[in-house]
């Protein structure tokens, strides 16, 4: 089979297609070509300097070589793995298994190549409740695998301590050992000491990834492998992304192309970047992006230091759902979102649609034809709704979906967020924002070491009978 085509289709945002007003021009298009291309100058720079390690991922051969090892160990008498983690140690695992196995994974043995798959990214205790009642005395049959490199991120370290304990009072000391993976840093942290002193078997989080970029690290590759997806092709497609984003000929670079077109229309009213998949197995990379994109380009200050308070809203949708929830909004509201569809062409498998009943002639123009067809031709009417109301369109076109495939839509978009940095001018790898709500957190916990600001907190935690309703 030939190599899947990933490619990018932006000629619904010129102003050819919508017109001076909300459309790119060919004289604008040349000027963002001149402001980008420097960005992707940088960016290469940057990256042999060694200052962007994620960039390097799909050429290591000792991660996918570990994670195979690894995932070889385990599965063998494994029915269940379980990944711990949140953020960029979930979103990826989450996203592989959506696009690269069945709907039906978990529940149809049929359709599985490895164990059941679940990925707890929340700490809502109904729900991990509801787990553990089902896993109780399947623990000998279930891998854990916790991953966080500092091992003190609270909602993951508070998931590990209740499988820990669970481990050790069903299954002894060497159960415990047998049944847990832990991914974290290669020296340091309060996970690598856990894992150490109880020698669990252990895969590394690159040093200089953060977990938004770490999907095609052994952070998403081992879920991945277990469940029998093929990470080498994952790979292979990240490294035919590399040659095309790594050029310096902007039209011939999808994601300076991609990052630039985002960029313009921040600046032109348009804040709000909608993902809008038109297949199922991809509406989990909606959820990836949604945390690339927002924790990498959102930011007060720009690398200079002033306040600038930046940052595009990715927002996820469905097609087709929610062209039956959003698309009102969307053509009628306000002109202030760009729009990216993902377009599959050829499905693993497609459906036929049945005859009408005699009642139902009304229904005939639906008989004999293919679900897929149905698929792509909504894709195509929300598409010309929203260019009747001038609103700008992207499109990722996916020859299909396969892990070659996949691994250059990853490939492509932590790219053109690097770029997309760039030309906000700002630190697209750090996330100080995140880190208060993280502390406050600490200190509502009782953490010796946030006593101040527990007491900080107390008048927002404190609610004022006059303005509950």
């Amino acid at each position: 089979m030939p190599e899947t085509k990933l490619s990018l289709y932006y000629k619904n945002v010129t102003a050819e297609v919508l017109g001076p007003e909300h459309g790119i021009s060919k004289r604008q298009f040349e000027e963002l070509a001149q402001k980008t291309v420097p960005a992707v100058a940088e960016c290469n720079k940057q990256r042999e300097k060694g200052l962007i390690p994620y960039r390097d991922l799909p050429y290591n051969e000792n991660y996918p070589k570990d994670v195979k090892s690894v995932a070889r160990d385990i599965k063998a008498g494994c029915e269940n793995f379980v990944v711990l983690g949140i953020g960029g140690s979930a979103l990826g695992n989450i996203a592989l298994q959506t696009a690269l196995n069945p709907y039906m994974y978990n529940l149809d043995t049929k359709q599985r190549k490895g164990p059941r798959l679940f990925v707890f990214d929340n700490v809502d205790p109904a729900q991990f409740g509801s787990f553990l009642d089902w896993i109780g005395d399947r623990l000998d049959k279930t891998i854990f695998n916790v991953i966080s490199k500092s091992g003190r991120t609270a909602e993951t370290a508070a998931q590990f301590l209740v499988i820990r304990q669970m481990l050790l009072t069903a299954l002894g000391e060497e159960g415990y050992r047998r049944q847990v993976v832990a991914t974290t840093d290669a020296k340091s942290g309060t996970m690598r000491k856990i894992a150490d002193e109880a020698k669990l078997r252990t895969l590394v989080v690159p040093d200089g990834v953060g977990g938004r970029f770490s999907v095609l690290s052994p952070v998403g590759l081992l879920s991945a492998a277990v469940c029998g997806i093929d990470i080498d092709a994952l790979l292979a497609g990240a490294r035919k992304m590399d040659e095309k984003v790594s050029r310096e000929d902007f039209f011939a670079n999808p994601a300076a192309l991609n990052a630039a077109i985002n960029w313009h229309y921040y600046g032109r009213g348009k804040p709000i970047s909608v993902m809008m998949p038109y297949a199922y197995g991809l509406k989990d990379l909606s959820d990836w992006f949604r945390q690339l994109w927002a924790e990498s380009l959102g930011k007060t200050n720009d690398l200079k230091g002033n306040k600038v308070f930046v940052g595009p809203t990715p927002v996820k949708a469905l097609g087709t759902t929610d062209q039956h929830s959003q698309v009102q909004l969307y053509r009628e509201g306000p002109n202030d979102k760009l729009f990216t569809f993902l377009q599959v062409g050829e499905f693993e498998r497609d459906i036929e649609i049945g005859p009408q009943p005699v009642v139902a002639p009304e229904l005939a123009y639906l008989s004999g034809q293919k679900m897929s067809k149905l698929l792509n031709s909504e894709k195509l009417a929300t598409e010309y709704a929203l260019l009747h109301d001038k609103r700008p369109c992207l499109t990722v076109l996916f020859d299909r979906v396969d892990a070659f495939a996949i691994g250059q839509f990853i490939y492509l978009y932590e790219v053109a967020t690097s770029l997309a940095g760039l030309l906000f001018g700002i630190d697209a790898y750090d996330q100080p924002a995140v880190e208060l709500g993280k502390e406050a957190t600490f200190a509502l916990m009782g953490h010796a070491d946030y006593a101040g600001l527990a007491e900080k907190i107390k008048p927002v935690a404190q609610v004022d009978a006059g303005y509950r309703v």
